[in-house]
């Protein structure tokens, strides 16, 4: 079992759990997630912080922005500026089984839980 958290986020992975083996959590909330819809979410979300590392030298410190992804049944977003940012997505309940859930974590939780996510799935695959 791995276990991470910090000011604003958790992370934690047990592939021993038969069905909701990830839980992720902000401040004031936290949610059972199957493996595949935590798969699918932490590598939107290495998509969208790699996106935005390659991008923000080009911004202005003033600058803002926003960089959307959508991936299977996961649409997430990265909003803020060259250092600051926030995370938000949205799973969409697809059949008759599927669940419908919103996720957010602000400036700093953001960076945090994207990097500890990147780092569990990471290990994951070694």
């Amino acid at each position: 079992m791995i276990q991470q958290e910090g000011p604003g986020w958790r992370l934690s992975r047990d592939p021993s759990r038969s069905v909701f083996s990830v839980l992720i959590g902000g401040e004031h909330w936290a949610l059972e997630l199957t493996e595949s819809e935590a798969c699918e979410l932490a590598s939107l979300i290495a998509d969208l912080t790699d996106q935005h590392r390659s991008i923000c030298d080009q911004l202005m410190a003033e600058e803002s922005i926003s960089v959307e992804l959508e991936r299977g049944s996961w649409w997430a977003c990265l909003e803020g500026d060259r250092s600051r940012w926030s995370l938000r997505g949205i799973c969409r309940g697809d059949g008759v089984q599927a669940r419908g859930l919103e996720v957010c974590w602000p400036d700093p939780a953001a960076q945090a839980i994207a990097e500890a996510m990147r780092t569990v799935w990471d290990s994951s695959k070694d």
